[in-house]
């Protein structure tokens, strides 16, 4: 990429979805972050609305059927051949089922939120989380 070139823009989602002081966690098995735990997200298709996104992705990386909340924040995160603009949101889960990983997702877990800093998470997950409250 020239310096006059830009990488495209690419809308991502997540979703913060807490229950009974845990929350779900996904260890990604995709770049960007492979390896790294986060909240379950990934990114809007053309057409697609942000809610729609957020329920789709939850359930494709944990198997999971979410109730979007409203959004927590936004970050961006740009490289020299990447530029992603993630939302967060909160959800809820009132299911009784466990999560299991699929699609991007090596691993998934509810996470207890006192735990959360004890594992390797993407980069601002923890400072994004405290901004927001959900820490």
């Amino acid at each position: 990429m020239t310096s006059t070139e830009r990488a495209a823009v690419t809308l991502g989602v997540g979703a913060i979805v807490v229950r009974d002081g845990k929350l779900l966690m996904v260890k990604r098995a995709q770049e960007p972050a492979r390896g790294l735990w986060s909240v379950p997200g990934g990114r809007v298709e053309p057409g697609e609305y942000l809610v729609s996104a957020v329920k789709r992705e939850v359930r494709e990386e944990t198997g999971l059927a979410i109730t979007t909340g409203e959004l927590a924040g936004f970050f961006e995160v740009i490289g020299d051949d990447l530029h992603y603009v993630v939302m967060d949101f909160l959800a809820t889960y009132e299911g009784t089922d466990e999560p299991m990983a699929g699609d991007d997702a090596d691993e998934v877990r509810w996470i207890p939120l006192d735990e959360i800093e004890t594992l390797e998470c993407t980069p601002r997950f923890i400072e994004l989380l405290t901004a927001w409250n959900v820490l």
